[in-house]
């Protein structure tokens, strides 16, 4: 069965299929200290400079929009840290929508193919995009590896060959490093799937690694049927437990919604929080390049009478590792 809902689509085999994405390709090496000219949409960065996309929300789920620098904390292994970028804007994405095409996804897919337009449709117009469907083998679907052309997106998610098992692990860990080889700093995934893993050769805790290391936030929507509900708890319960634990890791966040229906305004919600983040950044003050994994917490100390706020971000990096050379 299928799982998730990531920014990726993942196919079965068919002919005229796109071909398979490489199970664990290399990702690219840190660019070197540079100031793009996307029109002031990329940062200058660094590999000692720690970015974080964070979404901060009221007691009723709205998007705050009106916190200034002075308003944030941000917290390395519990000390302090000082602030070097900051900034609320509207920022292109590299984006992957990865979809479950398991067997038992069949009678899903229309209406998730048409929540995952609707999320393209809300999003930036300058995102950048790639479809991956995934059953126990996943597949790049979009010509051209990334675009932002709803037609072709549309026609990639309309590739369906429902069948077989899933290997959800596979497809994300594949999909987080195509994500690498994207134009935006600020990445995406937005998995949909129905079910558990079944299919692949990589672990939950490799998967971890991998989207701690990505700095990709991963959306999930778990579209469970109520015989899933009924008849298999246990699956149902396990496949909760996974997909919540890394969308929190990376500062995203899973959804069960009730009805299928519901996916489509999930996607929505999804589309608008990527567009009303912070992004802030600081030069860690522990500068020992020892590869080892940092946690990371922002605190907002909401002004006037805003009350309790929610901030999400991711919840740690792993530190640059010397090399021999160094």
């Amino acid at each position: 069965m299928g799982l998730v809902c990531l920014i990726a689509l993942l196919a079965s085999p068919r002919a005229g299929a796109q071909s398979p994405l490489p199970p664990l390709a290399p990702p690219n090496p840190p660019p070197p200290p540079t100031q793009s000219a996307q029109g002031g949409h990329r940062l200058k960065t660094t590999v000692d400079l720690v970015v974080l996309h964070v979404t901060v929300s009221d007691s009723k789920g709205e998007f705050v929009p009106s916190l200034k620098e002075n308003d944030f904390r941000v917290y390395e292994d519990k000390v302090e840290q000082k602030l070097s970028v900051f900034s609320r804007d509207d920022i292109p994405v590299t984006m992957g929508l990865v979809v479950d095409n398991s067997g038992s996804m069949r009678e899903k897919r229309a209406q998730v193919n048409a929540a995952a337009m609707t999320f393209v449709k809300t999003s930036n117009p300058q995102d950048e995009a790639f479809v991956v469907n995934f059953n126990d083998e996943y597949y790049l679907d979009t010509d051209g590896d990334f675009t932002n052309d709803q037609k072709d997106l549309n026609e990639a998610l309309s590739r369906i060959d429902t069948r077989g098992s899933t290997a959800l692990y596979d497809a994300v860990i594949g999909s987080l490093n195509h994500l690498k080889k994207g134009h935006k700093d600020k990445r995406v995934l937005l998995l949909v799937t129905d079910g558990d893993d079944d299919a692949s050769r990589e672990s939950f805790q490799d998967t971890i690694k991998a989207a701690e290391e990505s700095n990709a936030a991963i959306y999930a929507i778990g579209v469970f049927s109520d015989d899933d509900r009924k008849n298999d708890k246990r699956m149902v319960r396990h496949s909760k437990k996974v997909l919540t634990e890394l969308a929190e890791a990376t500062g995203g966040q899973a959804y069960f919604p009730d009805d299928l229906a519901d996916v489509t305004p999930i996607c929505e919600q999804v589309a608008r929080e990527i567009r009303n983040q912070y992004t802030i950044g600081y030069y860690p003050s522990n500068d020992s390049r020892d590869g080892t994994f940092r946690t990371v917490q922002v605190k907002v100390q909401a002004p006037g009478d805003l009350g309790k706020l929610l901030v999400r971000t991711r919840t740690g990096y792993y530190a640059p590792k010397s090399s021999s050379a160094d």
